[in-house]
């Protein structure tokens, strides 16, 4: 049986009760292994019968499963690098639908690294709306921004900023805002037995005291009428319930809103949902709040309606080069910046927000007077909408190459070409003499 420190299974047996033998049991098993899928840029029904093992539904969102075989390098996998599906473990997708994302919606991710629950926002609001995703560890940002990029994120911003300052800025902007805290990482010990090293009941309370106060910070951002759900990977009382309740105490402006989901179990917080490896999954907690009807605080304008750029002649031999990679563009959201060409989002706020690693998709670069696409610009976009697309059947051996790479063979005409895999895009190189020379960024290729 895995060894827990003493004052743990106290701590755990004041919540698990009769089942604290149970839960200690399973860590002689192995954890729960799941993916979500990418609406963005697949279906289930399309997807599933692509991936060479098992998978089984998951009750915790719409689009998760549970991985029913031990997979090794699944994320080498061409379809996850392709971003048809994230890798994620399965009841950490439950916070997400809690959040109840609808088409349309302007969704905070104020703690967001790596980005799965901002991939699921994405998949839910299915190119539509805006996700702006935050992480205050630059070096985690820059995690996410890959992630981003990878699963095609167009509609949405990327930042690095502490969440006081962020939300300040974008006061009552937000329909919907996640609070995916740092924790103690009590649901995470069967993955990673290394954490219990770091478990203590000091850790416990000034987890407590940070998460609550990102929750304040996060409550600025909420429009009146939004949703506000807050969660954890821990078991911890003092980390979800009493952090819960200390922050409806001070913040009268929001309630509790019955959760009565088909998964996890009931918490001491009606609001509240706890999901144990005894549920099907390695352990989180959620609670829905809603900011109630009122008066709104003064929001920022919208960009695009706010502001209009200057014709810009480059600018518009840039929106040609362009036009000859894709078939259709949104023109009107090209921005230049410096030598860096973005689509900005079409729900942009027009503020000023230092910080921010990437907003909207990176289009490309102007170099030596001339357009080179991005690796970002490929990603966010169907095959459909590229004039010319490699395609590859799952077990061409090019796929190998390419991911690695090196340059391949190229039946299309000469130009920037797409290189997709049954229907997904995995990247970019220039075709010339029937050879593509390969453009798969350097930091993400295989060895």
């Amino acid at each position: 049986m895995f060894e827990l420190p003493k004052d743990y299974i106290e701590e755990i047996s004041g919540i698990f009760g009769a089942e604290t033998e149970t839960y200690q049991r399973l860590f002689s098993q192995e954890p729960y292994r799941g993916l979500s899928i990418n609406r963005l840029k697949a279906s289930p029904e399309k997807l599933l019968p692509l991936l060479p093992f098992e998978t089984k539904k998951s009750p915790f969102y719409r689009d998760g499963y549970y991985i029913m075989e031990d997979v090794q390098g699944l994320g080498r996998h061409p379809l996850h690098q392709a971003g048809a599906f994230y890798v994620q473990e399965p009841s950490a997708a439950s916070a997400v639908t809690l959040l109840d994302v609808q088409k349309g919606d302007k969704v905070l991710d104020l703690c967001a690294a790596p980005g799965g629950k901002s991939a699921q926002i994405a998949s839910c609001l299915e190119g539509t709306g805006l996700l702006w995703s935050n992480e205050v560890v630059r070096n985690r940002a820059q995690i996410l921004l890959s992630n981003f990029e990878r699963m095609g994120i167009a509609e949405g911003v990327v930042s690095s900023c502490y969440p006081e300052t962020l939300c300040d800025t974008l006061s009552g902007f937000f329909d919907k805002v996640l609070v995916d805290a740092p924790c103690s990482g009590e649901g995470m010990f069967r993955k990673n037995p290394e954490a219990v090293s770091e478990w203590s009941r000091e850790h416990v309370r000034a987890c407590a005291e940070r998460q609550l106060s990102i929750l304040h910070s996060a409550a600025r951002a909420v429009r009146a009428g939004g949703i506000l759900v807050y969660s954890t990977c821990t078991f911890s009382r003092e980390e979800n319930e009493n952090v819960v309740q200390k922050f409806l105490s001070e913040h009268e402006e929001f309630e509790p809103v019955n959760v009565q989901e088909p998964f996890g179990r009931a918490s001491a917080v009606p609001c509240g949902v706890r999901i144990t490896p005894m549920d099907g999954g390695e352990g989180h907690f959620a609670a829905k709040l809603r900011r109630k009807s009122g008066e709104d605080a003064d929001s920022p304008a919208l960009y695009f309606s706010a502001a209009k750029q200057k014709p810009d002649p480059l600018l518009r031999t840039i929106q040609q080069e362009l036009s000859a990679v894709l078939k259709e563009f949104p023109q009107e959201r090209l921005c230049l910046m410096n030598d860096r060409i973005l689509i900005l989002p079409s729900l942009y706020p027009a503020v000023t927000v230092s910080g921010i690693l990437r907003a909207g998709v990176l289009a490309g670069e102007w170099r030596r007077n001339r357009f080179e696409p991005s690796h970002a610009l490929f990603m966010s976009q169907s095959p459909q909408n590229f004039h010319r697309v490699l395609s590859l059947s799952p077990d061409d051996k090019r796929i190998g190459d390419f991911l690695r790479g090196l340059e391949i063979d190229c039946d299309t005409v000469s130009g920037y070409t797409a290189a997709a895999v049954s229907g997904y895009v995995l990247g970019f190189g220039k075709c010339s003499g029937g050879r593509l020379k390969n453009k798969y960024p350097k930091g993400l290729r295989l060895t």
